[in-house]
Protein backbone atom coordinates (compact mmCIF):
# COMPACT_ATOMS: atom_id res chain seq x y z
CA UNK A 1 0.00 0.00 0.00
CA UNK A 2 1.01 3.36 -1.38
CA UNK A 3 -0.22 5.16 1.55
CA UNK A 4 -1.15 4.37 5.19
CA UNK A 5 -4.14 1.72 5.41
CA UNK A 6 -7.73 2.16 6.21
CA UNK A 7 -8.81 -0.19 8.80
CA UNK A 8 -12.24 -2.06 8.56
CA UNK A 9 -12.48 -3.72 11.86
CA UNK A 10 -16.24 -5.68 11.88
CA UNK A 11 -17.54 -8.01 14.88
CA UNK A 12 -20.07 -10.30 14.96
CA UNK A 13 -21.70 -11.25 17.98
CA UNK A 14 -21.49 -15.16 19.10
CA UNK A 15 -21.57 -16.22 15.59
CA UNK A 16 -20.86 -19.83 15.31
CA UNK A 17 -17.41 -20.92 14.05
CA UNK A 18 -19.16 -22.76 10.76
CA UNK A 19 -21.83 -20.73 10.30
CA UNK A 20 -20.32 -19.35 6.70
CA UNK A 21 -20.11 -20.99 3.58
CA UNK A 22 -16.12 -20.29 3.99
CA UNK A 23 -16.05 -21.79 7.44
CA UNK A 24 -17.97 -25.27 6.16
CA UNK A 25 -21.59 -23.92 6.76
CA UNK A 26 -24.94 -23.94 4.92
CA UNK A 27 -26.34 -20.64 5.88
CA UNK A 28 -26.01 -18.22 2.58
CA UNK A 29 -22.97 -16.03 2.86
CA UNK A 30 -21.87 -14.93 -0.08
CA UNK A 31 -20.20 -11.72 0.49
CA UNK A 32 -18.25 -12.40 3.31
CA UNK A 33 -17.79 -15.72 1.51
CA UNK A 34 -15.66 -13.85 -1.03
CA UNK A 35 -13.76 -11.79 1.35
CA UNK A 36 -12.61 -15.01 3.31
CA UNK A 37 -11.03 -16.79 0.52
CA UNK A 38 -9.42 -13.61 -0.48
CA UNK A 39 -7.83 -13.15 2.39
CA UNK A 40 -6.08 -15.09 5.46
CA UNK A 41 -8.99 -17.45 7.23
CA UNK A 42 -7.62 -18.15 10.59
CA UNK A 43 -8.47 -21.97 12.44
CA UNK A 44 -6.88 -21.01 15.40
CA UNK A 45 -7.72 -17.45 15.97
CA UNK A 46 -8.93 -16.88 19.85
CA UNK A 47 -11.21 -14.61 21.70
CA UNK A 48 -12.62 -13.97 25.51
CA UNK A 49 -14.47 -16.85 26.63
CA UNK A 50 -17.30 -13.50 26.29
CA UNK A 51 -18.23 -10.27 24.40
CA UNK A 52 -17.86 -7.76 26.27
CA UNK A 53 -14.42 -8.79 27.66
CA UNK A 54 -13.22 -9.20 24.00
CA UNK A 55 -13.86 -5.80 22.64
CA UNK A 56 -12.12 -4.73 25.61
CA UNK A 57 -9.16 -7.12 24.35
CA UNK A 58 -9.61 -6.29 21.14
CA UNK A 59 -9.60 -2.41 21.09
CA UNK A 60 -6.42 -2.31 23.72
CA UNK A 61 -4.31 -4.94 23.00
CA UNK A 62 -4.21 -5.96 26.25
CA UNK A 63 -6.24 -8.98 28.55
CA UNK A 64 -9.62 -7.18 29.98
CA UNK A 65 -8.98 -8.16 33.62
CA UNK A 66 -6.73 -5.00 33.11
CA UNK A 67 -9.31 -3.40 31.09
CA UNK A 68 -11.89 -2.88 33.06
CA UNK A 69 -14.04 -6.11 32.13
CA UNK A 70 -12.65 -8.53 34.44
CA UNK A 71 -16.08 -10.39 34.02
CA UNK A 72 -19.43 -9.43 32.44
CA UNK A 73 -20.46 -6.38 34.43
CA UNK A 74 -24.12 -7.78 34.70
CA UNK A 75 -22.96 -10.65 36.89
CA UNK A 76 -19.88 -9.18 39.09
CA UNK A 77 -19.66 -10.38 42.33
CA UNK A 78 -20.16 -8.29 45.43
CA UNK A 79 -16.43 -8.65 45.68
CA UNK A 80 -15.33 -7.95 42.45
CA UNK A 81 -17.27 -4.81 41.65
CA UNK A 82 -15.31 -2.07 42.10
CA UNK A 83 -11.93 -3.83 41.93
CA UNK A 84 -9.21 -2.90 39.53
CA UNK A 85 -10.03 -4.47 36.30
CA UNK A 86 -13.46 -5.05 37.44
CA UNK A 87 -14.96 -1.27 36.80
CA UNK A 88 -17.42 -2.48 34.14
CA UNK A 89 -16.43 0.00 31.65
CA UNK A 90 -12.82 0.36 29.27
CA UNK A 91 -10.94 1.91 32.44
CA UNK A 92 -8.39 4.74 32.62
CA UNK A 93 -5.14 2.21 33.07
CA UNK A 94 -5.89 1.68 28.68
CA UNK A 95 -5.39 3.59 25.76
CA UNK A 96 -7.36 2.87 23.14
CA UNK A 97 -6.30 1.81 19.30
CA UNK A 98 -8.56 4.43 18.18
CA UNK A 99 -7.75 7.24 20.44
CA UNK A 100 -3.75 6.41 19.19
CA UNK A 101 -5.03 6.51 15.60
CA UNK A 102 -6.78 9.63 16.13
CA UNK A 103 -4.07 11.36 17.30
CA UNK A 104 -2.11 9.77 14.39
CA UNK A 105 -4.47 11.61 11.95
CA UNK A 106 -6.65 8.84 11.45
CA UNK A 107 -10.66 9.30 11.36
CA UNK A 108 -12.27 7.20 13.47
CA UNK A 109 -15.89 5.84 13.14
CA UNK A 110 -17.95 3.04 15.11
CA UNK A 111 -21.34 1.75 14.85
CA UNK A 112 -22.90 -1.03 16.74
CA UNK A 113 -22.64 -2.71 19.96
CA UNK A 114 -20.09 -1.11 22.67
CA UNK A 115 -20.94 -2.77 25.75
CA UNK A 116 -17.78 -1.47 27.23
CA UNK A 117 -19.74 1.69 29.18
CA UNK A 118 -22.60 2.40 30.26
CA UNK A 119 -22.64 6.07 30.49
CA UNK A 120 -21.82 9.07 28.11
CA UNK A 121 -19.17 9.34 30.26
CA UNK A 122 -17.86 5.84 29.51
CA UNK A 123 -19.56 6.02 25.52
CA UNK A 124 -17.13 5.26 22.72
CA UNK A 125 -16.76 8.97 21.51
CA UNK A 126 -14.69 9.42 25.10
CA UNK A 127 -12.67 6.57 23.77
CA UNK A 128 -11.53 7.96 19.95
CA UNK A 129 -14.40 7.46 17.89
CA UNK A 130 -14.61 10.77 16.14
CA UNK A 131 -18.09 9.53 15.16
CA UNK A 132 -20.03 6.75 17.10
CA UNK A 133 -23.84 5.56 16.81
CA UNK A 134 -23.48 2.76 20.02
CA UNK A 135 -25.62 0.19 21.44
CA UNK A 136 -24.40 0.62 25.12
CA UNK A 137 -25.40 -2.75 26.61
CA UNK A 138 -24.63 -6.24 25.89
CA UNK A 139 -27.96 -7.15 24.24
CA UNK A 140 -31.73 -5.86 23.20
CA UNK A 141 -34.29 -6.54 21.07
CA UNK A 142 -33.16 -6.09 17.24
CA UNK A 143 -36.29 -3.95 16.54
CA UNK A 144 -37.26 -0.63 17.53
CA UNK A 145 -41.39 -1.90 17.30
CA UNK A 146 -40.37 -4.61 19.53
CA UNK A 147 -43.22 -4.40 22.24
CA UNK A 148 -43.54 -2.41 25.44
CA UNK A 149 -40.27 -0.23 24.57
CA UNK A 150 -39.44 1.87 27.46
CA UNK A 151 -40.37 -1.16 30.16
CA UNK A 152 -38.27 -4.05 31.03
CA UNK A 153 -35.10 -4.01 32.32
CA UNK A 154 -33.63 -0.44 31.06
CA UNK A 155 -35.57 2.54 29.59
CA UNK A 156 -35.45 2.79 25.86
CA UNK A 157 -34.26 5.93 25.88
CA UNK A 158 -30.61 5.35 27.75
CA UNK A 159 -29.74 2.21 25.63
CA UNK A 160 -28.20 4.55 22.02
CA UNK A 161 -25.95 7.07 21.67
CA UNK A 162 -25.36 9.08 18.74
CA UNK A 163 -21.78 10.44 20.00
CA UNK A 164 -22.39 12.40 23.30
CA UNK A 165 -26.11 11.83 23.79
CA UNK A 166 -28.62 9.33 23.61
CA UNK A 167 -30.68 8.65 21.20
CA UNK A 168 -34.43 7.17 20.12
CA UNK A 169 -34.88 4.83 17.41
CA UNK A 170 -36.94 5.24 13.89
CA UNK A 171 -40.16 3.05 13.87
CA UNK A 172 -38.31 0.58 11.02
CA UNK A 173 -35.17 0.42 12.71
CA UNK A 174 -33.41 -3.20 12.50
CA UNK A 175 -29.86 -3.57 14.40
CA UNK A 176 -28.19 -5.34 11.48
CA UNK A 177 -29.14 -2.79 8.82
CA UNK A 178 -28.80 0.43 11.30
CA UNK A 179 -25.69 -0.02 12.11
CA UNK A 180 -24.09 -0.39 8.52
CA UNK A 181 -26.28 2.33 7.18
CA UNK A 182 -24.86 5.03 9.62
CA UNK A 183 -21.21 3.91 9.32
CA UNK A 184 -21.87 4.45 5.63
CA UNK A 185 -23.23 7.80 6.51
CA UNK A 186 -20.15 8.56 8.59
CA UNK A 187 -17.97 7.21 5.81
CA UNK A 188 -19.49 9.45 2.79
CA UNK A 189 -19.42 12.87 5.74
CA UNK A 190 -15.77 12.18 6.04
CA UNK A 191 -13.78 15.10 5.13
CA UNK A 192 -12.71 15.02 1.79
CA UNK A 193 -8.95 15.20 3.38
CA UNK A 194 -7.02 12.11 2.52
CA UNK A 195 -6.94 11.18 5.89
CA UNK A 196 -7.20 7.35 6.75
CA UNK A 197 -10.15 6.13 8.51
CA UNK A 198 -10.78 3.32 11.28
CA UNK A 199 -13.99 2.20 10.79
CA UNK A 200 -15.72 -0.36 13.20
CA UNK A 201 -19.01 -2.22 12.83
CA UNK A 202 -20.14 -4.24 15.58
CA UNK A 203 -23.04 -6.68 14.88
CA UNK A 204 -24.95 -7.01 17.79
CA UNK A 205 -26.24 -10.21 15.61
CA UNK A 206 -26.97 -13.14 16.07
CA UNK A 207 -26.85 -12.43 19.60
CA UNK A 208 -30.31 -13.48 21.32
CA UNK A 209 -33.24 -12.25 20.98
CA UNK A 210 -33.56 -14.26 17.61
CA UNK A 211 -35.53 -11.84 15.08
CA UNK A 212 -35.03 -10.85 11.54
CA UNK A 213 -37.09 -10.23 8.38
CA UNK A 214 -40.22 -13.08 7.72
CA UNK A 215 -38.82 -13.15 3.98
CA UNK A 216 -35.14 -14.17 5.27
CA UNK A 217 -36.89 -16.62 8.01
CA UNK A 218 -39.11 -18.43 4.96
CA UNK A 219 -35.81 -19.09 2.83
CA UNK A 220 -34.16 -21.47 6.07
CA UNK A 221 -38.07 -23.20 6.10
CA UNK A 222 -37.42 -26.78 6.87
CA UNK A 223 -33.42 -26.82 6.65
CA UNK A 224 -32.54 -27.40 10.14
CA UNK A 225 -35.61 -30.29 10.34
CA UNK A 226 -33.19 -32.91 10.98
CA UNK A 227 -32.00 -31.29 14.11
CA UNK A 228 -28.63 -30.19 15.83
CA UNK A 229 -27.00 -33.68 15.55
CA UNK A 230 -27.20 -34.16 11.87
CA UNK A 231 -26.34 -30.35 11.53
CA UNK A 232 -23.28 -30.76 13.32
CA UNK A 233 -22.15 -33.95 11.29
CA UNK A 234 -22.56 -32.14 8.15
CA UNK A 235 -20.93 -28.69 9.37
CA UNK A 236 -18.45 -31.27 10.36
CA UNK A 237 -17.77 -32.37 6.75
CA UNK A 238 -17.79 -29.00 5.14
CA UNK A 239 -15.04 -28.02 7.64
CA UNK A 240 -13.10 -31.07 6.56
CA UNK A 241 -13.45 -30.63 2.90
CA UNK A 242 -12.44 -27.09 2.82
CA UNK A 243 -9.33 -28.14 4.91
CA UNK A 244 -9.80 -26.36 8.06
CA UNK A 245 -10.05 -29.37 10.04
CA UNK A 246 -8.11 -32.48 9.99
CA UNK A 247 -10.00 -35.70 8.66
CA UNK A 248 -9.11 -37.36 11.65
CA UNK A 249 -10.50 -35.20 14.40
CA UNK A 250 -12.04 -36.83 17.31
CA UNK A 251 -15.07 -33.89 17.88
CA UNK A 252 -15.80 -33.47 21.52
CA UNK A 253 -19.00 -35.46 22.51
CA UNK A 254 -22.46 -32.50 22.68
CA UNK A 255 -22.98 -31.63 26.50
CA UNK A 256 -25.81 -30.13 27.29
CA UNK A 257 -28.83 -30.76 30.17
CA UNK A 258 -31.42 -29.85 27.45
CA UNK A 259 -33.59 -32.69 25.40
CA UNK A 260 -32.07 -34.50 22.92
CA UNK A 261 -33.53 -34.18 19.30
CA UNK A 262 -35.08 -37.99 19.54
CA UNK A 263 -36.70 -37.58 23.17
CA UNK A 264 -38.73 -34.23 21.65
CA UNK A 265 -41.95 -34.41 20.54
CA UNK A 266 -43.10 -32.65 17.05
CA UNK A 267 -44.29 -29.41 18.47
CA UNK A 268 -41.32 -29.33 20.29
CA UNK A 269 -38.81 -30.11 16.86
CA UNK A 270 -40.70 -27.80 15.51
CA UNK A 271 -39.77 -24.19 17.81
CA UNK A 272 -36.48 -25.55 17.86
CA UNK A 273 -35.81 -25.92 14.70
CA UNK A 274 -37.73 -22.77 14.16
CA UNK A 275 -35.58 -20.95 15.77
CA UNK A 276 -32.07 -21.97 13.64
CA UNK A 277 -34.19 -20.91 10.91
CA UNK A 278 -34.72 -17.61 12.17
CA UNK A 279 -30.70 -17.60 13.47
CA UNK A 280 -29.56 -18.28 9.59
CA UNK A 281 -31.56 -15.21 8.81
CA UNK A 282 -29.94 -12.95 11.13
CA UNK A 283 -26.32 -14.41 9.58
CA UNK A 284 -27.89 -14.40 6.22
CA UNK A 285 -28.75 -10.48 6.44
CA UNK A 286 -25.42 -9.40 8.57
CA UNK A 287 -23.65 -11.16 5.12
CA UNK A 288 -25.86 -8.49 2.68
CA UNK A 289 -25.49 -5.87 4.44
CA UNK A 290 -21.27 -6.78 4.42
CA UNK A 291 -22.00 -7.08 0.69
CA UNK A 292 -23.58 -3.11 0.89
CA UNK A 293 -20.50 -1.97 2.84
CA UNK A 294 -18.05 -3.43 0.75
CA UNK A 295 -20.19 -2.03 -2.34
CA UNK A 296 -19.82 1.20 -1.35
CA UNK A 297 -16.00 0.96 -0.52
CA UNK A 298 -15.64 0.16 -4.35
CA UNK A 299 -17.51 2.88 -5.16
CA UNK A 300 -15.53 5.74 -3.40
CA UNK A 301 -12.42 4.25 -4.39
CA UNK A 302 -11.60 3.33 -0.56
CA UNK A 303 -11.59 -0.74 -0.90
CA UNK A 304 -8.35 -1.44 -2.57
CA UNK A 305 -6.61 0.79 0.92
CA UNK A 306 -8.65 -0.84 3.42
CA UNK A 307 -7.45 -3.67 5.39
CA UNK A 308 -10.60 -5.84 6.71
CA UNK A 309 -10.47 -7.97 9.61
CA UNK A 310 -13.49 -10.26 10.42
CA UNK A 311 -14.48 -12.33 13.96
CA UNK A 312 -17.05 -13.56 16.33
CA UNK A 313 -16.43 -12.11 19.54
CA UNK A 314 -16.90 -15.20 21.22
CA UNK A 315 -17.90 -19.27 20.09
CA UNK A 316 -21.46 -19.72 19.46
CA UNK A 317 -24.34 -19.02 22.35
CA UNK A 318 -25.41 -21.80 23.71
CA UNK A 319 -26.57 -21.12 27.57
CA UNK A 320 -30.27 -21.74 28.64
CA UNK A 321 -30.51 -17.96 29.62
CA UNK A 322 -32.56 -19.01 32.45
CA UNK A 323 -30.07 -20.45 34.50
CA UNK A 324 -27.89 -17.15 34.20
CA UNK A 325 -28.74 -15.44 37.85
CA UNK A 326 -28.85 -12.06 36.72
CA UNK A 327 -31.79 -12.54 34.48
CA UNK A 328 -33.47 -15.86 35.95
CA UNK A 329 -37.22 -15.54 36.21
CA UNK A 330 -37.21 -11.90 35.60
CA UNK A 331 -36.23 -12.42 32.51
CA UNK A 332 -38.60 -15.53 31.90
CA UNK A 333 -41.91 -13.50 33.50
CA UNK A 334 -41.22 -10.45 31.10
CA UNK A 335 -41.29 -13.00 28.10
CA UNK A 336 -44.32 -14.20 29.00
CA UNK A 337 -46.27 -11.22 30.23
CA UNK A 338 -44.88 -9.04 26.94
CA UNK A 339 -44.01 -11.40 23.59
CA UNK A 340 -45.77 -13.88 21.55
CA UNK A 341 -43.28 -16.69 21.32
CA UNK A 342 -45.97 -18.99 19.03
CA UNK A 343 -44.12 -21.03 16.43
CA UNK A 344 -45.36 -18.80 14.16
CA UNK A 345 -44.71 -15.48 15.18
CA UNK A 346 -40.70 -16.43 16.13
CA UNK A 347 -38.51 -14.12 14.77
CA UNK A 348 -40.89 -11.44 14.83
CA UNK A 349 -40.22 -7.86 16.42
CA UNK A 350 -42.70 -9.65 19.75
CA UNK A 351 -40.95 -12.60 19.70
CA UNK A 352 -38.06 -13.57 21.95
CA UNK A 353 -36.43 -16.72 22.04
CA UNK A 354 -33.03 -18.41 21.57
CA UNK A 355 -31.45 -21.22 20.18
CA UNK A 356 -29.92 -22.93 23.00
CA UNK A 357 -26.18 -25.33 23.69
CA UNK A 358 -27.55 -28.08 20.93
CA UNK A 359 -27.48 -25.86 17.93
CA UNK A 360 -24.30 -24.34 19.58
CA UNK A 361 -22.79 -27.07 19.66
CA UNK A 362 -23.19 -27.78 16.41
CA UNK A 363 -21.55 -24.77 15.10
CA UNK A 364 -18.45 -25.09 17.66
CA UNK A 365 -17.53 -28.65 16.53
CA UNK A 366 -14.83 -29.80 16.88
CA UNK A 367 -14.44 -27.75 19.61
CA UNK A 368 -15.56 -28.28 23.43
CA UNK A 369 -18.38 -26.60 24.35
CA UNK A 370 -19.60 -22.82 23.72
CA UNK A 371 -19.44 -19.14 24.82
CA UNK A 372 -18.67 -18.55 28.66
CA UNK A 373 -16.09 -21.60 28.49
CA UNK A 374 -12.56 -21.42 28.52
CA UNK A 375 -12.48 -24.64 26.43
CA UNK A 376 -12.12 -24.28 22.65
CA UNK A 377 -16.07 -24.03 21.61
CA UNK A 378 -16.30 -20.39 23.73
CA UNK A 379 -12.88 -18.99 22.71
CA UNK A 380 -11.92 -20.25 18.98
CA UNK A 381 -13.88 -18.58 16.74
CA UNK A 382 -14.69 -17.76 12.59
CA UNK A 383 -11.83 -14.88 11.55
CA UNK A 384 -9.98 -13.60 8.74
CA UNK A 385 -8.19 -11.26 7.39
CA UNK A 386 -7.60 -9.61 4.06
CA UNK A 387 -5.62 -6.36 2.83
CA UNK A 388 -3.68 -5.51 -0.11
CA UNK A 389 0.05 -6.50 -0.53
CA UNK A 390 -0.03 -9.30 1.99
CA UNK A 391 1.87 -12.76 1.27
CA UNK A 392 -0.64 -14.73 2.73
CA UNK A 393 -3.94 -13.86 1.19
CA UNK A 394 -5.81 -16.42 -0.34
CA UNK A 395 -4.36 -18.93 2.59
CA UNK A 396 -5.51 -20.97 5.79
CA UNK A 397 -3.75 -20.33 8.44
CA UNK A 398 -3.34 -22.78 11.95
CA UNK A 399 -1.29 -20.11 13.87
CA UNK A 400 -2.04 -19.17 17.03
CA UNK A 401 -3.25 -15.26 17.58
CA UNK A 402 -5.86 -13.49 19.72
CA UNK A 403 -7.78 -10.43 20.06
CA UNK A 404 -5.00 -8.82 21.93
CA UNK A 405 -3.03 -8.97 18.89
CA UNK A 406 -5.29 -6.60 17.04
CA UNK A 407 -4.02 -3.64 17.98
CA UNK A 408 -0.76 -4.16 17.45
CA UNK A 409 -1.18 -5.11 14.14
CA UNK A 410 -3.20 -2.16 13.35
CA UNK A 411 -0.52 -0.08 14.96
CA UNK A 412 2.52 -1.39 12.94
CA UNK A 413 0.35 -1.04 9.78
CA UNK A 414 -0.40 2.90 10.45
CA UNK A 415 3.16 3.21 11.35
CA UNK A 416 1.96 4.73 14.80
CA UNK A 417 4.13 3.02 17.91
CA UNK A 418 2.24 2.55 21.62
CA UNK A 419 3.19 4.99 24.00
CA UNK A 420 4.16 1.52 26.90
CA UNK A 421 3.48 3.12 30.09
CA UNK A 422 2.02 6.67 29.94
CA UNK A 423 -0.04 8.52 27.52
CA UNK A 424 -1.19 11.94 28.48
CA UNK A 425 0.79 12.52 31.85
CA UNK A 426 -1.11 9.14 33.09
CA UNK A 427 0.13 5.74 33.35
CA UNK A 428 -0.92 3.05 31.36
CA UNK A 429 -0.50 -0.51 30.62
CA UNK A 430 1.48 -1.73 27.58
CA UNK A 431 -0.05 -3.96 24.95
CA UNK A 432 0.25 -8.19 25.63
CA UNK A 433 -0.82 -9.15 22.07
CA UNK A 434 1.59 -9.39 19.28
CA UNK A 435 1.75 -7.85 15.74
CA UNK A 436 0.16 -10.19 13.24
CA UNK A 437 2.43 -7.77 10.44
CA UNK A 438 5.37 -10.07 10.37
CA UNK A 439 3.36 -13.18 10.25
CA UNK A 440 1.18 -11.71 7.25
CA UNK A 441 3.93 -10.45 5.35
CA UNK A 442 5.64 -14.02 5.16
CA UNK A 443 8.51 -12.72 7.04
CA UNK A 444 7.61 -14.78 10.33
CA UNK A 445 6.26 -18.58 10.43
CA UNK A 446 4.30 -18.12 13.48
CA UNK A 447 2.69 -15.14 15.56
CA UNK A 448 3.10 -15.89 19.44
CA UNK A 449 6.54 -18.09 19.87
CA UNK A 450 6.49 -21.46 22.58
CA UNK A 451 7.76 -18.85 25.22
CA UNK A 452 4.91 -16.62 26.14
CA UNK A 453 1.95 -18.19 27.52
CA UNK A 454 -1.88 -16.73 27.16
CA UNK A 455 -4.80 -17.06 29.85
CA UNK A 456 -8.16 -16.93 29.80
CA UNK A 457 -10.58 -16.45 32.69
CA UNK A 458 -14.20 -16.02 33.03
CA UNK A 459 -17.06 -17.37 36.02
CA UNK A 460 -13.98 -19.30 37.28
CA UNK A 461 -13.91 -21.10 34.20
CA UNK A 462 -9.60 -20.94 33.97
CA UNK A 463 -7.30 -21.71 30.99
CA UNK A 464 -3.22 -21.60 29.75
CA UNK A 465 -1.56 -22.28 26.65
CA UNK A 466 1.73 -22.14 25.74
CA UNK A 467 2.42 -23.37 22.23
CA UNK A 468 -0.32 -26.48 21.59
CA UNK A 469 -0.28 -27.11 25.22
CA UNK A 470 -3.51 -25.98 26.90
CA UNK A 471 -4.58 -26.45 30.95
CA UNK A 472 -8.06 -26.06 31.35
CA UNK A 473 -9.94 -25.97 34.54
CA UNK A 474 -13.98 -26.40 34.80
CA UNK A 475 -15.99 -26.35 37.21
CA UNK A 476 -18.91 -28.87 37.60
CA UNK A 477 -20.86 -29.29 35.83
CA UNK A 478 -18.93 -28.65 32.51
CA UNK A 479 -15.94 -30.27 34.16
CA UNK A 480 -13.91 -32.30 36.52
CA UNK A 481 -12.94 -29.39 38.39
CA UNK A 482 -9.67 -29.85 38.30
CA UNK A 483 -6.85 -29.03 35.77
CA UNK A 484 -6.73 -31.09 32.73
CA UNK A 485 -3.92 -30.77 29.86
CA UNK A 486 -4.09 -31.29 25.82
CA UNK A 487 -2.32 -31.62 23.22
CA UNK A 488 -4.59 -29.29 20.78
CA UNK A 489 -2.15 -30.13 17.70
CA UNK A 490 -3.53 -33.43 17.93
CA UNK A 491 -6.60 -33.20 20.04
CA UNK A 492 -8.47 -29.52 18.86
CA UNK A 493 -11.34 -31.37 20.31
CA UNK A 494 -10.03 -31.68 23.97
CA UNK A 495 -10.64 -34.84 24.05
CA UNK A 496 -8.17 -36.91 25.96
CA UNK A 497 -6.93 -35.55 28.97
CA UNK A 498 -3.40 -36.36 29.62
CA UNK A 499 -3.19 -34.83 33.24
CA UNK A 500 -1.76 -37.78 34.82
CA UNK A 501 0.30 -39.09 31.72
CA UNK A 502 2.10 -35.37 31.85
CA UNK A 503 2.21 -33.91 35.23
CA UNK A 504 5.30 -32.28 34.26
CA UNK A 505 4.02 -29.98 31.61
CA UNK A 506 0.77 -29.61 33.55
CA UNK A 507 2.82 -28.27 36.93
CA UNK A 508 4.65 -25.80 34.20
CA UNK A 509 1.40 -24.86 32.85
CA UNK A 510 0.17 -24.22 36.29
CA UNK A 511 2.89 -22.00 37.17
CA UNK A 512 1.77 -19.99 34.37
CA UNK A 513 -1.64 -19.79 35.23
CA UNK A 514 0.13 -18.72 38.63
CA UNK A 515 1.55 -15.85 36.70
CA UNK A 516 -1.22 -14.49 34.68
CA UNK A 517 -3.44 -13.76 37.57
CA UNK A 518 -0.72 -12.35 39.41
CA UNK A 519 0.05 -9.83 36.39
CA UNK A 520 -3.74 -9.28 35.49
CA UNK A 521 -5.23 -9.00 38.92
CA UNK A 522 -7.87 -12.21 38.30
CA UNK A 523 -10.39 -12.17 40.94
CA UNK A 524 -11.81 -15.56 40.36
CA UNK A 525 -15.59 -15.88 41.28
CA UNK A 526 -17.76 -18.84 39.97
CA UNK A 527 -21.01 -17.97 38.59
CA UNK A 528 -23.46 -20.55 37.39
CA UNK A 529 -24.75 -20.77 33.54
Amino acid sequence: MSKRPNFLVIVADDLGFSDLGAFGGEIETPHLDALARRGLRFTDFHTAPACSPTRAMLLTGTDHHIAGLGTLDEVASRSQRGQPGYEGYLNERVVTVTELLRDSGYRTFMSGKWHLGMTLETAPHTRGFERSFALLPGAANHYASSPKAGTGFRRQDTLYTDDDRFVGLPDDFYTTDGFTEKLIDYLDERPKDGAPFFAYLAFSAPHWPLQAPDELIAKYRGRYDDGPDVLRERRLKGLIELGLCTPDVVPHPVSARSKEWAEMNAEERAVSARTMEVYAAMVDRIDWNIGRLIDHLEASGDLDDTVILFLSDNGAEGALIEAVPVFGPMLMQFIAEHYDNRLDNIGRPNSYVWYGPRWAQAATAPSRLYKTHTAEGGIRVVAFLTGRGFARQGQISTEFATAMDVTPTLLELAGVVHPGRTWRGRVVEPVRGRSLVPYLRGEAEVVHTDDVATGWELFGRCAIRRGDWKALLLPPPDGPGRWQLYDLSKDPGETDDLAEAEPERLASLIEDWNAYVEETGVLIVEVAT
